[in-house]
């Protein structure tokens, strides 16, 4: 069976996505960065995305990235509390 570039960019971007989740998570296991260090990162990579959507034809593309962004977020704040 043949991928389609549609399947590739979406297993792609699924793979960009956990390979940055574990990376943050291994950058805060060896003190590298704080919670709070992390939280930035990733409100700042969110606002990016809410910046593109209005001004991209694939808004819809950019709108999902930061609701996985803000996902994540809520559910490192989530680990924390525990």
């Amino acid at each position: 069976m043949a991928m389609t570039s549609e399947i590739k960019n979406l297993a792609a971007g699924s793979a960009a996505l956990a390979i940055c989740e574990s990376l943050l998570l291994a950058l805060t296991e060896a003190k590298i960065l704080d919670s709070h260090d992390i939280r930035g990162v990733l409100e700042d990579a969110a606002t990016a995305h809410r910046d593109s959507e209005n001004a991209a034809l694939d808004a819809a593309v950019h709108s999902e990235a930061a609701h996985m962004i803000e996902r994540i977020i809520a559910s490192h704040s989530a680990l924390r509390q525990r």
